[in-house]
């Protein structure tokens, strides 16, 4: 086993997988940019988890907050379409779990993934 296989494996969650969190301190332990990790999860066959902003995954979250859907509606595109990257700006205020719920639970739509794993789309869970 390589080095770096040896290092993913270190990463993953119950389910044989790397959520979110964990491949951006991969990353970092790697020394290669965030947006590298979906394509070397791909080469050794392992799946980006949890999406800290709901995209995909089983987290759980909480209620939508009215004042994050405000901060996140201002910085979205007329499709109500918000980058990964900016979602994580506005987390730095509340929380990446506050902003995660009020994506997963509004009309809002997370695209360009940081770590690659996708760019838009068209679907992110239940909108309760």
């Amino acid at each position: 086993m390589d080095n770096t296989a040896q290092i993913l494996k270190h990463y993953l969650n119950d389910d044989g997988k790397i959520n979110c969190l964990d491949a951006f301190k991969l990353a970092r332990e790697l020394n290669i940019e965030p947006k590298e990790i979906a394509e070397l999860t791909k080469k050794y066959s392992l799946k980006i988890d949890n999406c800290e902003l709901g995209v995909f995954g089983n987290k759980d979250f909480g209620e939508k907050r009215d004042d994050i859907y405000e901060k996140l509606s201002l910085k979205a595109n007329d499709k109500k379409q918000v980058e990964c990257s900016i979602s994580w700006e506005i987390a730095k205020e509340f929380s990446l779990n506050k902003v995660g719920s009020t994506t997963k639970k509004s009309d809002i739509e997370v695209i360009y993934c940081q770590l690659g794993c996708f760019r838009t789309r068209i679907h992110h869970g239940s909108k309760s």
